[in-house]
Order: C-alpha cells, then sequence, then structure tokens
C-alpha cells in the first residue's frame, strides 16, 4: 500500500509560490522579455518646500501669513510645470511636498506669520522623513520682525528635522542674499541669471535635476566656495538687458557647465533691506576643489571691476520732467515707472504722491487731454462705493496712503466708473474711474500690473493709449515690448532708487556705492564646510 505524504498548508502555498514565480521567469525568458526579470529599482525620496519674498524694511508695511498663498501637499505641484504629472522628473523620484508660499514683495513680515509657516513646514517634515533630497525654493530676501537672515535660520531649522546626510538643492532670485548659514547648509545653490527673470522657471528645474543627478551618482557633498562682495545696487542699476551685468551674466552659464563644476551663480543682493547679510555674492559648487575656487574668484573679480558701470535701465529724471517729456512725446504708448513704490520690489503699492501729481496737472482735467493709464492705487472704500454706485456712474471718495503716507495723504478721485472687475489673486476687486482723461486703477488690495491682459480685461488698451504710468521699476517683458519709450520717474517711496540717501545702519561698510572711494575687498573664495562636517 502506497503510504500518503501529508503537506501543511503553509508548505502548499510556499510550493504554489515558487512555482509561480518559476513559471512567470521562464515565461519572461521565452518571450525575451527580461526587463520583468530585474530588481525593481527604489526611487529617491525627495522633500519640497520653500517661502519667497522681497521684504523692504523701509516700508511701514507688514506681511501676514495669507499674503504667501501657501499650497500644501500635492498642491505643491501646480507650482512647477516640470514636475508636472505626464513629466520625465514627476519619475524619477517619490516626492513629499510640503509647504510652498510665495508672497507680492511688500513690508516685514510678522514674526507669527514666519513662524506659523515655517513650523507647519517643519511639522510635516518630521512626519514624512527620511529623505534623500530636499529641494528648497526661496527668494531669498525675507525680512522678519526681531529675526536676521530668515531664510539663513529657516534651512538650519530644517537640517535639524532631516540631518545633515540628506542634499539640499536651492533656487533664489539672483537679488537674494546668500548669507554663510545658508551656505554651509545647503549643498546645490543656484539663482536667476536674468533680469528681468525670465528664466525663473529653469532656474527651479535647473536645481532639481542637479538634485537628482547627485543623489543618482552618489558622489555625496561637493566643494562648496563663497566670495562676499562689498556691493549694493538697485535692480533697477543691474538688469541683464544692458551693460555691464549683460556681458557678467553672460559669463555664468559658460561656467557652470566646466567639467568639474555643478553650477555658478552670482547674486545682486537686494538694496531695500538694511540688514548684515545684504550685498553681492558668487557661489560655485562642483567636484574639482581647485576650479570651483578659481571660477568663483573669477566671477567675483568681474563684477567688482564692473561696479562703476552700473547704471540705471531706462533714462530717469523726477516725475514733472518724465511727465513733460511724455506729454510733448509723439511716441505712443509713453511708459513711466513710478519705481519709489514698485510693489514687486517691496513697496507699500499705496504711495499717492505720483497720482496726486498727476491729477494736479492742467493737461489732465479735460476728457481732451492726453490719455493716461495709471496702475495702480489701493482704495477698497472706494471700491465699495464704485460696486454701490454700478458701472458708468459718478463715484467720489478717498485711496491709498493707508499703510505708506509720508509723502502725501489719502488721494481724492472724483469720477466716473468706466469698469468693475472681480476674482483677481492679487487685487481681488479691481475698478477704473476716469478723471478727466486720466483712467485710474483702484484695487481693493494691492498689485503690480506686468501684462497686457492685466489692462485689457479691465476695458483698457495700453496699446491706444497715450501715457501710461506703472508702478514698477524695470519694465516686464511684455510692458517693454509695446512700449514706444519709457523713462524711470524717481518717485519717493519703501523702494526709493535713491539708495545712497537711504538711512543704512546695519550694513556692512564700507560698501560701494556709499563709499565710493573704499578699497579693492579681498575676493579670495572660502570653501565652505559641508553640512555633514558642521
Amino acid at each position: 500500500m502506497q503510504e500518503t505524504i501529508k503537506i501543511s498548508p503553509m508548505k502548499r502555498l510556499f510550493f504554489i509560490l515558487i512555482s509561480g514565480t518559476l513559471l512567470l521567469c521562464l515565461m519572461a525568458a521565452r518571450s525575451g522579455d527580461y526587463k520583468n526579470m530585474s530588481p525593481v529599482k527604489t526611487l529617491p525620496r525627495i522633500a519640497i518646500a520653500g517661502l519667497g519674498i522681497e521684504s523692504s524694511t523701509f516700508s511701514p508695511a507688514l506681511t501676514d501669513e495669507a499674503a504667501f498663498h501657501a499650497k500644501y501637499g500635492a498642491d505643491v505641484f501646480n507650482t512647477y510645470p516640470f514636475l508636472s504629472a505626464d513629466s520625465p522628473l514627476r519619475h524619477k523620484a517619490a516626492w513629499i511636498p510640503t509647504i510652498v508660499g510665495h508672497a507680492l514683495p511688500g513690508g516685514t513680515v510678522t514674526r507669527e506669520a514666519y513662524e506659523s509657516l515655517v513650523n507647519k513646514t517643519l511639522d510635516s517634515l518630521r512626519k514624512n522623513g527620511p529623505y534623500d533630497g530636499l529641494y528648497f525654493d526661496i527668494h531669498g530676501a525675507m525680512s522678519v520682525v526681531g529675526l536676521d537672515d530668515p531664510e539663513g535660520d529657516f534651512i538650519a531649522r530644517i537640517r535639524k528635522v532631516i540631518g545633515t546626510k540628506t542634499l539640499i538643492s536651492t533656487s533664489m532670485d539672483l537679488h537674494g542674499n546668500v548669507s554663510w548659514r545658508l551656505a554651509e547648509n545647503t549643498d546645490l545653490i543656484t539663482c536667476y541669471r536674468l533680469a528681468p527673470h525670465e528664466d525663473a522657471m529653469q532656474t527651479k528645474q535647473r536645481a532639481v535635476e542637479n538634485l537628482i543627478e547627485r543623489i543618482e551618482n552618489g558622489r555625496g557633498k561637493p566643494y562648496k566656495a563663497w566670495i562676499s562682495i562689498p556691493v549694493l545696487l538697485p535692480g533697477e542699476k543691474t538688469s541683464t538687458r544692458i551693460e555691464p551685468a549683460k556681458s557678467v551674466y553672460a559669463a555664468v552659464a559658460p561656467a557652470s557647465v566646466q567639467p568639474g563644476i555643478i553650477d555658478a551663480a552670482i547674486w545682486v543682493g537686494y538694496a531695500w533691506a538694511d540688514e548684515p547679510r545684504n550685498h553681492a555674492v558668487v557661489m560655485v559648487t562642483g567636484d574639482d576643489k581647485e576650479k570651483v575656487t578659481r571660477t568663483a574668484e573669477k566671477l567675483a573679480k568681474s563684477f567688482w571691476d564692473a561696479r562703476a558701470g552700473f547704471k540705471f535701465v531706462a533714462p530717469t529724471g523726477n516725475l514733472k520732467e518724465c511727465l513733460d517729456k511724455a506729454i510733448a512725446s509723439s511716441k505712443h504708448p509713453f511708459y513711466i515707472s513710478d519705481s519709489g513704490d514698485n510693489p514687486t520690489a517691496g513697496g507699500a503699492g499705496d504711495v499717492t504722491w505720483t497720482l496726486t501729481q498727476i491729477l494736479d496737472r492742467p493737461e489732465f482735467k479735460s476728457d481732451n487731454g492726453p490719455s493716461l493709464i495709471y496702475a495702480s492705487i489701493p482704495g477698497p472704500d472706494l471700491i465699495k462705493a464704485a460696486i454701490a454706485m454700478g458701472v458708468g456712474k459718478h463715484v467720489e471718495g478717498y485711496a491709498g496712503a493707508k499703510v505708506d503716507s509720508r509723502n502725501a495723504p489719502p488721494v481724492k478721485i472724483s469720477g466716473t466708473v468706466e469698469s468693475i472687475e472681480y476674482g483677481d489673486t492679487d487685487a481681488e476687486v479691481e475698478a477704473v474711474v476716469r478723471v478727466g482723461s486720466v483712467h485710474i486703477i483702484v484695487t481693493q488690495k494691492r498689485k503690480p500690473y506686468h501684462h497686457e491682459r492685466d489692462f485689457t480685461r479691465l476695458g483698457l488698451n495700453p496699446r491706444k493709449t497715450d501715457i501710461v504710468v506703472v508702478k514698477i521699476g524695470y519694465l516686464e517683458p511684455e510692458l517693454y515690448a509695446m512700449r514706444a519709450d519709457w523713462l524711470l520717474a524717481l518717485t519717493p517711496g519703501g523702494v526709493d532708487q535713491d539708495i545712497e540717501h537711504l538711512p543704512y545702519h546695519r550694513i556692512q561698510r564700507p560698501m560701494f556705492p556709499l563709499d565710493k572711494n573704499m578699497p579693492d575687498p579681498d575676493l579670495t573664495a572660502k570653501l565652505v564646510p559641508a553640512s555633514d562636517k558642521l
């Protein structure tokens, strides 16, 4: 009699699994599908975090948490087209987005807002670690009440959570500030190479690509060369549209692709904050220690040697001179930058000085005078009145100077409501009020006007307007392309272009151009310790 062999249920399951696996391998081998036989690749875990704002310490405005329009979790991906669901980079890592917030430039950030956003970021990082890398997306010119070097503080606190082995790649605005502490705690770093910043998204993508490549090649922490340059200039004097910034910055990309170099960058720094870290900086990262050092020193010297040649990106004048020339000109549209209250440089955006001068000019009193668009002035009470009266009706009220009234009080506006629009991310509600031949854009909250659609959606046609006055410094690309002529008016405000007369007390001295006859500085590169060597 044949003996029956008893097999336990667990052994039977084991034999079934082994047999199934062998069968799949045999089938794959016979079909030539060897890919299914290779081990599954583990994707690197990369977190995303960052806060961005330019904060003028010369403006009385304060910035709260809501201004950052923070995105959380999966919504963070909407900030970066190169990380869309179908993009190649999206599939190169397991992404862990925490919080990313970008605020319209403005005044100093309240300590409460900063601590809230930072602590939310840190809490998210604690819950979802560990990480192979972190992409740190910042501007670099944030000021916070009672705190020096917020970005340096932020990244140092991140390090305490994620550890020193995790690779951090930082992207910045070229008007940001790179403190020694920020340089120590990041491993890879880069910034924009164009002003205006037409390469902003390319810069962010480059920072992410550098990070992924570094993780994949396993080379660890690179060398970092840092050089402080005692120059502090406004962005309107360092535009890459003109020399010498055009040539100085043209050398950055070639320097960054040398063998042994990962990236190279020059920061102009931010002129409207009175802080010790505010000045120009060069940083170069890479694996060739000698080349990293030599490249940084070459770029720093080129910036220093060019310092006396930096000039405004457009002809300048006081407001009266600019208006006189615009009225007399046959070139239309004639743009005038109301530069002292530029909301995209950190101005409060509600200084009424320029608009008051325009409304006092006799040329604009009549409906038949030169057509002029003024963009813009916040006036929430006037917005309410315009809504109550309706389009085509007369409205009267005050606007501006609720935040910055140092140069002029609220301006009285009495005219016809031409349009009302709702739903703008920054302004929320916008109205156009016509006073004589002046079309004043009134907003519920401050807003920059950089694109043609910003005007056309309100029923305005800047291309057919004689004069367009915009609270801005250098013209953004769309406005620059449509201008027939352009002047930069040196007007008062929190980002006054006359920086040599600003009341600096805390920046490092000597500093060009405040100290024009200063001796040549030591531009020897300093090697920054790797974050895991601190």
